[in-house]
């Protein structure tokens, strides 16, 4: 669950990030842990833990997937003392369009008409949902003349 504004992501993007590699997918505790990291923008294992929601893993385990983050290449940290303090080094939003890129390429033949379509055939586009899409897509339409 992605829980930041628009005005943030925007924000985010503008950030000199390094790029995804498409390949690497991440654990739901790993997505977790990023999150987290999103919001606070630098934090050391100890802050990522005390953030995370019952139940919690052991700190060591919250350590470890920070680690593997490291590895793949999401994260980065400075040292300081004897701690690390990490930071993200992928922005949300570029994982986020990444996410949604390979979600579509997947799931709906690269179509985000199709994504649209299903969530509205199971029943989960809202009364406002609907009418902020058609809001989006005249001022898309508008911006094209």
């Amino acid at each position: 669950m992605y829980i930041c504004s628009v005005e943030t992501l925007k924000k985010n993007k503008k950030m000199k990030k390094k790029p995804i590699d498409e390949s690497l997918n991440l654990t739901r505790n790993e997505e977790q842990i990023m999150i987290l990291l999103w919001q606070r923008k630098r934090a050391f294992v100890n802050d990522i833990f005390e953030m995370m929601p019952e139940p919690k893993p052991a700190k060591t385990t919250v350590a470890t997937f920070i680690r593997i983050l490291e590895q793949k290449g999401f994260v980065g940290y400075r040292k300081v003392g004897r701690n690390n303090q990490y930071f993200p080094l992928v922005s949300q939003s570029d994982f986020l369009s990444n996410s949604l890129r390979k979600m579509s390429s997947t799931y709906f033949q690269n179509s985000y008409a199709n994504i649209v379509n299903f969530f509205a055939e199971e029943g989960k586009l809202r009364r406002k949902d609907v009418e902020d899409i058609e809001q989006l897509l005249k001022t898309l339409k508008r911006r094209k003349r």
